[in-house]
């Protein structure tokens, strides 16, 4: 498919500069962008890679100058390119399926309307599923469990049994909640699993990433606050209470019993230990090994985790390793020399004939 220039200005409401009727066929970021597609440049210091490419036109902000190419100026440039790439590549529709006759679903779960459960999921007893949601093929929830309206949850995950998923949550392929908590207590020579009594609750809009694992509570629950959002591959311990509106990167372990406030952001492999506290707003940099509190707003980095400020003096006098590496051995030798010409001046002192040694 193709469009114009001007027709897609309109889409987005932008303001047009150069020729309208420019043919545009495709939509591509910078690095993927050739002649016939619309790109984008959200700031200014991104022109000059725009330079290397031959692109129809492009997205940009109203405060970057053009350069003379064909080009849509808009206030929120990935907003707008959004709506552009859709226009090339729209979503596929599923479309309503209702309950496939493939799926397993037990007579005593409740299922509301609207609900698309694909093929070869299961659905066990007293299992309450809210309107409009879709559970697709491979999924197992296990008995007890409560899921919200609108919640979409893809292939291959597992809900152990009374997990609780807020409305408009998205849980991503083979995600899991409601694993045992790993605790165990050492007993005549054995580790022996602890209670595993608690469960899984999800807050409203929270977006879990694929193959992310879940712990449920010893006794009560590990929950995930509202508008919270984790990625792929993060392991949230038993007991965990993380906060509102968090922000959990690729890779991130927390263990058992940690909390966090609301609006935290942790970088891609964040390790924390149990029964520490993140405060509200904290960063946690990347690879961030935290064995202590994290105050509010606080920026933290390294291993362990300390003050970003911290950290980049004690980077900077890493740096300068080698160097006093080198003014250690200059230091060592010359107090090497000293000190020999200190023995001979005593040895001439104290030999035979009195004569004292050239100083």
């Amino acid at each position: 498919m193709h469009t114009t220039l001007a027709e897609l200005t309109a889409l987005v409401g932008g303001r047009l500069v150069g020729d309208g009727g420019v043919v545009i066929r495709g939509a591509a970021p910078l690095h993927d962008a050739g002649p016939g597609d619309i790109t984008l440049v959200d700031r200014a210091d991104r022109l000059s890679a725009l330079k290397k490419v031959r692109v129809a036109a492009v997205v940009m902000p109203s405060a970057v100058p053009t350069n003379g190419l064909p080009a849509i100026l808009v206030n929120n440039v990935h907003e707008a390119f959004t709506l552009i790439v859709g226009r090339f590549r729209p979503a596929r529709s599923l479309g309503r399926i209702g309950i496939s006759p493939l799926a397993s679903v037990s007579p005593s779960a409740k299922i509301g309307k609207e609900v698309d459960v694909h093929p070869f999921a299961t659905i066990a007893d007293d299992v309450e599923i809210g309107d409009g949601t879709t559970i697709h093929s491979g999924v197992h929830i296990m008995a007890g469990s409560r899921i919200g309206e609108n919640v979409t949850i893809f292939p291959n995950c597992v809900l152990y049994e009374n997990t609780v998923v807020g409305p408009r949550c998205i849980l991503h392929a083979c995600t899991v909640l409601g694993a045992y908590g790993f605790g165990y207590s050492y007993e005549d020579g054995a580790h022996r699993l602890s209670a595993q009594l608690g469960n899984v609750v999800l807050g409203a809009d929270v977006d879990i990433g694929s193959s992310t694992t879940i712990d449920r509570g010893t006794y009560g629950s590990t929950v995930i606050g509202d508008g919270t959002k984790v990625d792929n591959q993060v392991i949230v311990a038993h007991n965990c209470h993380i906060g509102r509106h968090n922000l959990l990167c690729a890779q991130v372990g927390i263990a058992g019993s940690t909390t966090t406030g609301d609006y935290v952001t942790m970088a891609g492999q964040v390790g924390i230990r149990d029964h520490v506290h993140i405060g509200n707003g904290a960063v946690l940099g990347a690879m961030a090994g935290v064995m202590n509190d994290v105050p509010d707003h606080a920026r933290v980095v390294g291993i362990p985790a300390t003050p970003e400020r911290e950290q980049m003096v004690k980077q900077a006098a890493l740096s300068k390793l080698p160097e006093m590496r080198r003014e250690l051995k200059q230091l060592q030798a010359t107090v090497a020399r000293l000190t020999q010409e200190l023995a001979a001046m005593r040895t001439g002192e104290d030999s035979p004939d009195g004569q004292q040694a050239e100083t």
